[in-house]
């Protein structure tokens, strides 16, 4: 049986994930056998600050990753903003694929990407964030033979993405962030079989789509289609888990948390654009009834005014359900 050793570490993160993942990266040892990829979520402009606050934290050298680079022992790959970090073999790949739960780096994307790449020579690492990006990639390292390390939640400033981990497999390790690093350097010792067989068929047909090279798919062939909108492009979702998780025509994917997250952004961007519409409606009233008044039509003057009171009266409803909202 030939077998290798497992040398490629996934890592995912979201809010709070800065401070986790400088932790971590203190505590890695310097010679550590294994490729180090890492996606935190941040905003698709701009540039991250990431590398180099890896660089400076701990012995590895950190860098932004660029597409097609090998992948090399004792170094981390840093995803940049508005891409996604993927594992294609030896290689990183960089992907505009499309969002999954609304980021673009997203953590599934990575971490399926080295389960269907590197099956059990993945080690898959969640840190602190909300919501629960991450948790199905945790499932597909685990279900290819990979290891699962869940940052302890009591230890996260945001627990929930560590949390829903824990509620949806077992992990093999839950540490706190500074103790990751001496776990992944006994992890990355171990040996295991180097061919365990292709990855199943959804699992591979995700990744396609992580990786732009499978566009246009129809509803009906993801999965059975549900009643929802897709947020960032309004087209049908399918449910492709059980109601767990969906994706619409185009690839956008969506937890059913992170879609219920996502719906009351869209409410209350509704909601705010609302109240909007009558304070100008209010403010077109009274200057109507002002011209009105200036023109000694008084009966005119008045139904605009009433209609200027009537809409400032909707429009304090509408703010106080939205301060009750908050």
């Amino acid at each position: 049986m030939t077998v290798r050793p497992r040398d490629v570490v996934v890592v995912g993160a979201s809010a709070g994930g800065v401070e986790a993942l400088r932790a971590t990266a203190a505590q890695l040892p310097a010679d550590l056998p294994a490729a180090v990829l890492v996606a935190l979520h941040m905003p698709a402009g701009g540039t991250s600050a990431l590398p180099a606050i890896l660089d400076r934290a701990g012995p590895l050298p950190a860098q932004a990753a660029r597409n097609g680079e090998p992948m090399e022992h004792g170094r981390v790959y840093v995803a940049p903003p508005d891409h996604h970090l993927l594992v294609s073999d030896g290689t990183v790949a960089l992907s505009h694929g499309p969002t999954e739960n609304g980021h673009r780096p997203a953590i599934n994307a990575l971490f399926r990407s080295a389960a269907v790449a590197r099956g059990a020579s993945v080690t898959g690492v969640l840190l602190s964030g909300v919501l629960d990006d991450g948790v199905a990639g945790l499932q597909a390292i685990a279900g290819q033979g990979g290891r699962v390390v869940v940052q302890d939640p009591r230890d996260a400033l945001y627990p929930a993405m560590p949390e829903k981990a824990l509620r949806a497999l077992t992990p093999d390790h839950v540490v706190a962030a500074s103790e990751i690093g001496e776990v992944l350097a006994k992890v990355t010792l171990e040996l295991v079989e180097a061919d365990s067989g292709p990855a199943p068929e959804p699992l591979r047909w995700e990744n396609e789509i992580a990786s732009a090279g499978r566009v246009g798919v129809g509803v009906g062939a993801m999965g059975k289609p549900s009643e929802f909108a897709c947020p960032d492009c309004h087209g049908v979702l399918a449910d492709i888990d059980h109601g767990v998780r969906y994706r619409c025509r185009v690839g956008h994917a969506w937890t059913a948390e992170a879609l219920v997250a996502a719906q009351g952004d869209t409410v209350e961007r509704a909601l705010w654009t609302g109240m909007r519409a009558l304070e100008e409606k209010a403010s077109l009233c009274r200057r109507l009834a002002a011209l009105a008044r200036e023109r000694r039509n008084d009966l005119i003057a008045g139904r605009y005014e009433a209609q200027a009171r009537e809409t400032i009266e909707a429009a304090e409803v509408l703010r106080r359900q939205m301060v009750g909202r908050g």
